[in-house]
């Protein structure tokens, strides 16, 4: 089947201006501003955008595929969050994680998730492993986990200076960033250790302890939440100057971050004119995630859940903001493919995978193509 784009306003995620698009077996197999070029192709079907913006579909590297939550017993299990919530939201490509509740769900259940999720249409991935040491595994070995099971492709994510963690020393964390690391070089997969973050005063002291003790290169460790505390912040603003890849959480829009915390469209706006690289940041939605309030006894008293569509709200913010499209879609798309080892993916190529978004006059979700096929309309 031939699907035959015309007039798109390409942002790839530079700004390519209007342009035209070939879709074939799920890729974009000719692109270009001149039809022209293109010659005499009977496509299937021919979409003209008249000039809409197209951009690569968004690459969410961190949501709850199973349900988070569990933090205040049985029924604060949040459910499962279904291929429509993540479409709708213009993101075509997920990476699933366990979060505090690694008992009752395991990475078994996250990889049924992601594989089920793929028969429905989305690109999905999880990571092995939840909060707490030992980790969760499927066949009992991080490493062998990344190198045999398919979707995986990390592990995490694994909780550091948070109540809820189980207080990993400095020599587990080596041992886990290793084997993930290991699992990379043997597959070509991601292989990093994904971290959640808490409001512990530790910070990020384990990974800075880790990268000078260790030789591990500082990709493997990805910390996530880092807007959640300003201070905590300033610390990853270090880590990316040194080598990693930090993750901006897009907490709902109504409920914004903790007290202490910059919303993620502040967040990703200071990390930019901070001088660090531009390439090491991402955000991501913490979809089907709980978002819990505790008091000084570590005792819930309330939580939120998080909402894929928190990630496309970032963006609708930014825009109507001002900043420019080019600018801040990186984060979105370019950014995490690259970290996460798509490489074909966050971009908008000749060769590149068939996920598109097409954004309306007001920034939002106008139509959603995965795989070549288009999912979602207007």
């Amino acid at each position: 089947m031939l699907t035959l784009i015309k007039n798109a306003r390409v942002f790839a995620p530079s700004d390519r201006g209007i342009n035209h698009l070939l879709i074939a077996a799920g890729r974009i197999v000719w692109l270009g501003p001149d039809l022209d070029d293109l010659g005499l192709v009977k496509a299937a079907e021919t979409l003209d955008l008249g000039g809409q913006r197209l951009i690569p579909g968004l690459v969410d590297g961190h949501a709850h595929l199973t349900g988070g939550g569990g933090e205040a017993g049985f029924g604060s299990r949040v459910p499962p969050v279904s291929p429509p919530h993540f479409l709708d939201a213009g993101i075509t490509t997920v990476v699933g994680v366990l979060g505090t509740d690694d008992s009752t769900r395991d990475t078994r259940s996250l990889v049924a998730q992601a594989l089920s999720l793929r028969e429905l249409g989305l690109n999905a991935w999880c990571h092995t492993g939840g909060y707490h040491l030992p980790p969760v595994t499927f066949t009992g070995s991080v490493r062998d986990d990344i190198v045999f099971l398919d979707p995986v492709i990390g592990v995490g994510e694994v909780a550091i200076s948070d109540h809820r963690s189980s207080q990993p020393t400095l020599n587990e964390i080596l041992r886990l960033a290793s084997d993930a690391h290991v699992a990379g070089l043997i597959t070509g997969k991601a292989g990093i250790l994904h971290l959640h973050l808490g409001d512990g005063e530790r910070g990020l002291d384990l990974v800075r302890r880790a990268l000078k003790k260790s030789e591990l290169p500082a990709r493997v460790f990805n910390p996530t939440h880092i807007n959640r505390q300003k201070a905590l912040f300033e610390e990853a603003l270090d880590l990316a100057r040194a080598g990693c890849c930090v993750d901006i959480t897009a907490f709902p829009e109504e409920d914004g971050p903790p007290d202490d915390g910059w919303s993620a469209d502040t967040a990703l706006l200071r990390y930019l004119s901070s001088g660090a690289p531009a390439d090491r940041i991402t955000i991501s939605s913490d979809g089907g995630g709980c978002l819990p309030c505790f008091n000084a006894q570590g005792e819930m008293l309330h939580f939120d859940i998080g909402h894929p569509a928190a990630l496309t709200d970032t963006l609708v913010r930014l825009l109507k903001n001002g900043h420019r499209l080019e600018k801040v879609l990186p984060a979105f798309t370019l950014n995490p493919a690259r970290l996460l080892r798509f490489h074909d993916r966050g971009r908008i190529e000749t060769g590149s995978a068939a996920d598109l978004v097409v954004l309306d006059e007001r920034h939002g979700i106008a139509k959603v193509m995965t795989q070549g096929i288009w999912r979602t309309k207007n």
